[in-house]
């Protein structure tokens, strides 16, 4: 440890931390209500996440170690800003902080009230407020866990010698546990015993249930084996492939021995510029949400770069399938498609189905390569409608399952409801109803047997006759959209090292910025790849509002010469911004990747 005065920091802009509201109330807090006043002398990280988006939940697990080690100086703060409508609902909010294990405060802000007096415009997006109250730094994005140590370990410096630091407890009031067989179970499958094997995701275990769906027969693992897994398939020869998601891993588990054994992925989370092939233990995965074999390989939703993967067991390698790492939904050749969380598989011998999450699409693949999509529009379009699948709508669909005539069953899981879409007729109907967060559906004869993860249990229906006839409703993400005038329009992506490090450029250029737009005819010029963080774009008159869909990408190391293998970090982070064309717009669009905007 190094005892000498520390350095002193730059002098930073001094701008007033705005009070923290939301109308849904807070959270493991034991009925208290903190203000900003109220925790004056801490260091306070807000994290603006919403509980659907995987690099908000990449980032959780970025902060654990960080929160553990200043615990007495540092107050994380969770500001649940929701995308989806359901992700309003307060019994939700509450589901899902303990499902991933969120050990501090968190505001439910369902309004976006604090989410609008930060300016926030991506999920997650972090802002670190000093003991006096004051912003002295905001992060978009994953990646950002290393910078913030050190702004943290230098505020608590800084004001350990102003005597404005303040130790000691936060607000933190853990909730009391609940004793259930399951909870938040994720997927499910049936074994060749007839049993159940089911996901236990939160209690991060395997748990075998007998044929009524409800007998605990055993269980598997626990945090040291397995980090809240998800999908399950069946291999040919018995076997069970395990999508072990925080872990990054696949696990393979035999029921007739109990034996588990990881057969894929490092632990590392993968980040761009990583192989995207290779031996399968030897190369990183990123959250990979569900499994299922098709063509003779193990493929896997890899929901945390919105890709589509393949293990193969001969060869014991893993390669991308589909999917280019942007977010969004793009139809075609597999290279070029486009994904947004994908989250749930089903095989059939012509077609491997995939629930497509933020898109609240239903998509598949053809056994030539190429994507298409059955429902859905894109990031921001989501509701309950039935009919003809060109106007149908879901809201964050986790899974999806095929069925004997050829239709497939889909976990339509922030509607709460089964749906079925039938590639016949190209329809839509909705089979059952008051559901709580369904995440995927197993056949067993004449049944359908449902995951209800936030009732933690299965419950088992009849495959109806008859659709249930469900009013329709069509929502939008609630974010307004920026107003920006026409023609020319400045993008500024705003990245700044982090102290003590320094851009990358050992290998060539450390940013990349991707620009592109919903509709395209959005931008008359302007989109596609470059490595400056700034770009010119020329707006279409004819076109008054859409999406701007940016991804920027920044990588840095430690600045030291004499260390020759310095610690490099990567920061990313793709936005979705809903603009509309207006004479009294801005024509200036800064998006915050790291520090703050001059």
């Amino acid at each position: 440890m190094n005892d000498s005065a520390p350095t002193p920091a730059p002098r930073r802009a001094r701008v007033r931390a705005p009070e923290l509201i939301g109308r849904g109330g807070w959270l493991n807090t034991g009925g208290e209500e903190p203000t900003l006043a109220d925790l004056r002398g801490k260091i306070v990280l807000l994290d603006f996440w919403t509980f659907c988006c995987i690099n908000c939940l990449h980032v959780l697990d970025e902060l654990r170690e960080l929160e553990e080690k200043h615990r007495d100086t540092l107050v994380i703060v969770g500001v649940h800003s929701p995308k989806f409508v359901h992700e309003a609902e307060h019994q939700a909010v509450v589901d899902a902080v303990e499902r991933y294990e969120v050990h501090h405060p968190v505001l439910d802000d369902p309004d976006l009230a604090t989410w609008k007096q930060y300016a926030v415009r991506a999920w997650p997006t972090l802002v670190v407020i000093d003991p006096e109250g004051y912003v002295v730094a905001q992060h978009a994005g994953e990646g950002h866990a290393n910078a913030i140590r050190t702004l943290v370990e230098e505020l608590e410096a800084e004001h350990e010698a102003k005597g404005t630091l303040r130790r000691g407890d936060g607000p933190y009031v853990p909730p009391e546990p609940v004793a259930t067989d399951l909870r938040f179970p994720g997927k499910a499958v049936l074994l060749e015993s007839g049993n159940f094997l089911v996901s236990d995701t939160t209690r991060h275990q395997l748990v075998e249930l007998a044929e009524d769906g409800e007998t605990v027969v055993r269980r598997v693992g626990g945090p040291g084996e397995f980090r809240e897994p998800q999908g399950l398939t069946v291999l040919p020869d018995g076997k069970v492939v395990v999508a072990d998601t925080v872990h990054h891993a696949l696990q393979l588990f035999d029921p007739a021995t109990g034996a588990v054994e990881r057969i894929a992925g490092t632990g590392t989370q993968w980040w761009q510029g990583s192989p995207t092939s290779g031996p399968a233990l030897e190369t990183d995965l990123s959250s990979p949400w569900d499994v299922a074999w098709w063509q003779g390989k193990v493929w896997i939703a890899m929901a945390g770069v919105h890709q589509l993967w393949t293990y193969d067991p001969r060869t014991r390698t893993v390669e991308v399938a589909a999917g280019t790492t942007n977010e969004g939904l793009v139809d075609g050749p597999a290279a070029e498609a486009w994904f947004a969380q994908p989250s749930g598989l089903a095989a059939t011998p012509d077609r491997l189905w995939i629930a497509d999450s933020e898109t609240s699409a239903l998509r598949w693949i053809d056994t030539e390569g190429v994507v298409h999509t059955a429902v859905g529009t894109g990031l921001f379009d989501f509701g309950h409608r039935d009919g003809d699948a060109g106007q149908a709508l879901f809201q964050h669909p986790l899974g999806v399952t095929a069925l004997p005539d050829g239709s497939v069953a889909v976990s339509d899981t922030y509607n709460h409801s089964l749906r079925r879409y039938d590639p016949a007729t190209g329809e839509v109907t909705t089979l059952a109803t008051d559901l709580r967060e369904p995440s995927d559906a197993v056949l067993v004869g004449d049944d359908i047997v449902v995951v209800e993860s936030a009732r933690h249990r299965l419950t088992r229906l009849r495959l109806p006759e008859e659709a249930v006839r469900v009013e329709a409703v069509a929502h939008r993400t609630r974010r307004e959209a920026t107003e920006i005038a026409p023609g020319r329009l400045r993008l500024d992506v705003i990245f700044q090292a982090p102290a003590g490090q320094k851009l990358d450029e050992r290998y060539g250029p450390s940013t990349r910025l991707l620009v592109s737009s919903t509709p395209p005819e959005l931008l008359r010029a302007g989109e596609g790849t470059g490595t400056d963080l700034f770009r010119d774009l020329e707006l279409n008159p004819e076109v008054t509002e859409g999406v701007l869909h940016v991804s920027a990408m920044a990588a840095s190391c430690d600045d030291d010469p004499a260390n020759e293998y310095p610690a490099c970090h990567v920061h990313q982070q793709d936005w979705g911004v809903p603009v509309k064309v207006s004479d009294g717009g801005v024509a200036r669009l800064p998006l915050i990747l790291a520090g703050m905007d001059a």
